[in-house]
């Protein structure tokens, strides 16, 4: 805590002398000037707990002092105690206080007195010192609990993009795929509108790990998602990767028709990448297997029949040749194209 300051201003040393005698026993840190100018050039170096000021000085008396100390702002708050040997008429006192004064204090000064007084506003700068500390501390521990919020903001949208996301290909992992189709059903119920489902396989995509490794079968992975996603498709349909070399793609609001067009996107898209595949059981590049199914979701419907579906349709289209697209309904009806 800082050591309060007191300012004494008279004329006369002797008198300087003696108060800084009665000043002695408290622990401050006192500036004595002679005049009313070295008094106010003072008070631009230093912040005072109090000012102790004569009023009879030669030139600049002390209510001039005390009233241009009260028109700046940085000083109108330092409490000032005249200290003089002038009259006590009321009139003498009561310009004191318009000066801004507030003590008066008469010579000879009383020692008990004196100190008790200049006690107190001691007294009262430390307990403002005491609370400017308390404030400054509660303000850094309020911005260290700022940065920690921030932080932890951060954290949680990290971990909830890392249990949401895949962490090869950037789409959405399987956990996510299954909430957004969840929500996408019940949307459909209450909407009664279509909603369609597109699984797609790579085709023999174990055989392409074995003959090129896995690194190399990781980087394919990554292309046909660079593929995938640059595919045109609205913001509400959702695509993601539902295992290792199988993804899946939600078309809310889209018909068997609709939905078959965007799946030959789909496999034109990776069809025309023409990427080596030595080891595959159809065709000398990569291809894909690409299952589609649509129904309007009821209530007393599960949402895994669409599912099902979608997973028969792409089982027939690996046994139709691969690279190739099929479409089951819920009532088991195949169209292949």
């Amino acid at each position: 805590m800082a050591i309060p300051k007191i300012l004494i201003v008279d004329d006369r040393p002797e008198n300087l002398l003696a108060l800084e005698g009665l000043l002695d026993k408290f622990h401050i840190e006192l500036i004595k000037a002679n005049s009313g100018e070295e008094a106010l050039a003072h008070t631009l170096d230093h912040d005072f707990a109090l000012i102790l000021l004569d009023v009879q000085m030669p030139g600049m008396d002390g209510y001039e002092v005390a009233e241009l100390m009260r028109g700046n702002r940085k000083n109108k708050h330092i409490p000032i105690i005249f200290v003089t040997a002038a009259s006590k008429a009321s009139s003498h006192i009561f310009k004191g206080y318009e000066s801004g004064a507030v003590d008066y204090l008469l010579k000879p000064l009383v020692p008990l007195v004196f100190q008790s007084k200049v006690g107190v506003f001691i007294e009262l700068f430390e307990q403002k010192e005491a609370l400017r500390e308390k404030t400054q501390e509660f303000d850094r521990k309020l911005v260290e609990l700022e940065e920690l919020q921030q932080q932890l903001e951060e954290t949680n949208e990290q971990l909830l993009m890392l249990s949401t996301t895949d962490g090869l290909t950037g789409l959405l992992n399987r956990r996510r795929f299954d909430e957004v189709f969840s929500e996408e059903w019940k949307r459909g119920i209450r909407s009664q509108s279509s909603l369609s489902l597109i699984i797609l396989d790579i085709d023999d995509f174990k055989a392409y790990n074995d003959t090129y490794g896995h690194q190399v079968g990781d980087d394919c992975l990554r292309e046909v998602t660079r593929t995938l996603s640059n595919i045109p498709l609205r913001e509400m349909d959702k695509l993601a990767r539902i295992g290792g070399e199988e993804f899946a793609i939600i078309l809310p609001e889209t018909d068997t028709e609709g939905a078959m067009q965007a799946a030959k996107r789909v496999r034109t898209s990776i069809d025309r990448l023409a990427i080596p595949h030595s080891s595959s059981s159809s065709h000398q590049h990569l291809t894909i297997s690409v299952g589609v199914s649509t129904v309007i979701p009821k209530a007393d419907l599960s949402s895994r029949k669409l599912m099902e579906a979608a997973d028969m349709a792409l089982y027939e289209a690996k046994h139709s040749g691969r690279n190739c697209c099929c479409s089951m309904a819920v009532t088991n009806m195949v169209v292949n194209s």
